[in-house]
């Protein structure tokens, strides 16, 4: 299991796009992958639970990834959330 801390930069205003390109990557890994913050969860695969995680510019969130590949899915989707706007 590998996890990863981030500070969330979306494009302002624009998070649903952002958010259903993170599933999109995250999708093409075999591991599963997680996002926390706080006491929410979700499945990164998934765009209804990414929706309700309620991704935000500034918020802290945690990456985990378990697989066969959890090394490039957690960075994946770590320069999504970081590049979102490129």
């Amino acid at each position: 299991m590998l996890t990863k801390n981030i500070t969330v930069d979306l494009p302002a205003n624009q998070e649903a796009r952002p958010v259903a390109m993170i599933v999109q990557v995250a999708s093409r890994y075999d591991s599963r992958v997680h996002m926390e913050s706080g006491n929410v969860r979700a499945n990164v695969k998934s765009i209804m639970g990414m929706m309700a995680f309620g991704l935000k510019n500034g918020m802290e969130v945690c990456v985990t990834a378990e697989g066969s590949d959890e090394a490039a899915a957690v960075e994946a989707v770590a320069r999504q959330l970081t590049s979102a706007a490129e």
